[in-house]
């Protein structure tokens, strides 16, 4: 099925062309977190359904922003192309800090992993950008990690592949507080709202001391 258009050569318009349909941008911010399996997606967007879920897939292969590996089950991806989508979506997530909470929305749709591609925003790497860090959190049931590589920081689902530098465990409330920066690192650990089980206190406060969600990219 051929993409709809706005038949404008404006930038924006052709840009929603390709993402302008519903449903578009949360397969996207999905796939922001690390690569996922078809029923992964679908967990995380089930009012969506998997016929709409397989058309907005094959679309997104078709222009170039995922990509779909076949072994041994297949795995959708962002390709180069489309991680240029990343810094865009998280600034548009933070305008959307501002806008009231419709009554309608589902207060436990909430998710830590959501929350860490803001938190992402303020940690720092090294300015050598030289170096190799993992940062795993534990967030209620939730885990999920940092990638901190070459001056990239990359938020992932899940459990880190390799022992992390800092791991660290508190609650939804918490991790959303640090990302906000409605509390500091040190505010976090004096009141014992967050638990060190791997690092040190001073990694896990020079870790986030970086920079601030709330004020964008």
């Amino acid at each position: 099925m051929a993409n709809k258009t706005y038949g404008q050569l404006c930038p924006l318009a052709r840009s929603l062309d390709v993402l302008g349909e519903r449903w578009t941008l949360l397969i996207i911010r999905e796939l922001l977190l690390g690569p996922r399996r078809f029923k992964d997606i679908l967990a995380a967007l089930p009012a969506m359904g998997a016929n709409r879920l397989s058309e907005r897939l094959v679309s997104l292969a078709t222009d170039g922003i995922i990509n779909k590996s076949s072994a041994p089950m297949p795995i959708y991806e962002l390709t180069e192309y489309g991680e240029l989508l990343r810094a865009p979506l998280i600034t548009l997530s933070l305008w959307g800090l501002k806008l009231p909470i419709d009554e309608r929305i589902d207060a436990s749709t909430a998710r830590a992993e959501l929350v860490a591609l803001g938190l992402a925003c303020a940690i720092k790497p090294r300015a050598d950008g030289e170096t190799h860090h993992i940062y795993e959190f534990h967030v209620g049931d939730e885990k999920l990690h940092f990638l901190v590589e070459n001056g990239r920081v990359l938020p992932r689902s899940g459990s880190a592949p390799a022992a992390a530098d800092l791991l660290v465990t508190c609650d939804l409330c918490t991790f959303t507080a640090l990302a906000l920066r409605e509390i500091t690192p040190e505010q976090a650990l004096q009141a014992h709202r967050v638990l060190i089980l791997a690092g040190t206190a001073a990694q896990f406060i020079d870790a986030l001391m970086g920079g601030d969600m709330s004020a964008g990219i």
